[in-house]
């Protein structure tokens, strides 16, 4: 098998990227998180390979051209169905699809995917070789350290080398096992304990491999660290979406080594209005922009006002960029009030 190297661009983008969230990544998220990082390597939610090919939702493949850099990820167990689906996904502009060999949901398990994959390292390894050769996109997998009494230290090295053969070269690994009963999925982003070393010796291990880290990242300085101990890249997933200020706004500078002047909270809302107001003009409801942007002054003076302007107004009908001026003049006086000492 001809194998396929990483493209070679000037910045790896995925020294940083953004994790792939249900109900949260979605083309709307992106477009926001792409405001304040130029750089960063964002990634849309889980979409189904049987959604694409036997379902036609190709819908779900749209994305704005200025999301870039912006990987799909796939889920599926079916190596047909899947290299249909990656093929798909590049025809619809994605450079990186990437396969989802993590998420422990019932809904993805009674699926046959995600997670459980890892139960079954040769059928993944089928199912990359497959979508390998259907797309000229570079392949990536997502995957745990291990699922329920698997021993991530024997069963991890196994799963890369699988991968490795099947012509991946590139993985996000999240440094936490999956318990496929008895945990939600909440529970499982939280309970079993992390397990950064093993991931780190993992890169030691497949030197040749471009390894990321993912799971209970919560800022910069913490990504930093994790690169200097050999790593290739981290993916933080929940702290971006929340704080996206705190992650993304200094982003290319720490992480890329770009210091270009970024653009604060305040820039970002600018920045956005001419999206929202075309995507408003085009029958979206405002709500379904700004429930990301929720977190927009988190931490800071303001915040709260700025979630609750947003949370009753914009839903209703006809709501538009005059929601944001009454936001942000709330955020603007809460801020202008003295604080008790």
């Amino acid at each position: 098998m001809l194998e396929k190297p990483i493209k070679k661009t000037e910045i790896d983008n995925s020294r940083l990227s953004v994790a792939p969230m249900m109900d949260w990544t979605d083309r709307h998220c992106r477009f926001f998180h792409r405001q304040f990082s130029r750089h960063s390597l964002l990634y849309t939610e889980m979409v189904t390979a049987p959604a694409l090919v036997r379902g036609g939702a190709v819908h779900l493949l749209d994305h704005d051209a200025a999301e870039h850099p912006v990987a799909l990820q796939l889920g599926g167990s079916d190596p047909r169905e899947l290299a249909q689906a990656a093929a798909l996904g590049f025809q619809a502009g994605y450079q990186e699809i990437n396969l989802n060999c993590g998420c422990p949901s019932d809904r993805v398990q009674s699926g046959s995917f995600g997670a459980v994959l890892m139960e079954h390292p040769a059928l993944v390894g089928e199912i990359c070789a497959a979508m390998i050769a259907a797309s000229p996109a570079e392949v990536t997998v997502k995957c745990r350290i291990g699922v329920d009494d698997q021993h991530p230290e024997t069963v991890l090295p196994g799963f890369l080398d699988t991968l490795d053969k099947a012509g991946v070269r590139r993985v996000i690994i999240h440094a936490r096992k999956a318990w496929l009963q008895g945990l939600s999925p909440k529970d499982n982003r939280e309970i079993p304990p992390l397990d950064y070393p093993l991931v780190v010796a993992m890169k030691a291990a497949f030197p040749h491999l471009h390894i990321s880290v993912n799971g209970g990242v919560t800022s910069l300085v913490q990504a930093r660290d994790l690169l200097d101990q050999g790593l290739d890249g981290v993916m933080i997933g929940r702290a971006a979406y929340q704080r996206p200020a705190d992650i993304l706004q200094d982003a290319d500078d720490m992480i890329f080594g770009d210091m270009a002047q970024g653009r604060d909270a305040f820039d970002v809302l600018q920045a956005m209005r001419p999206y929202i107001q075309r995507e408003v003009s085009r029958g979206v409801r405002l709500a379904s922009i700004t429930r990301h942007m929720l977190g927009l002054f988190a931490g800071k003076p303001g915040a709260r006002a700025w979630r609750r302007v947003l949370s009753e107004n914009a839903h209703r009908a006809g709501a538009g960029p005059e929601v944001l001026d009454m936001a942000l003049a709330a955020v603007q006086d809460a801020a202008a009030q003295p604080t008790a000492d």
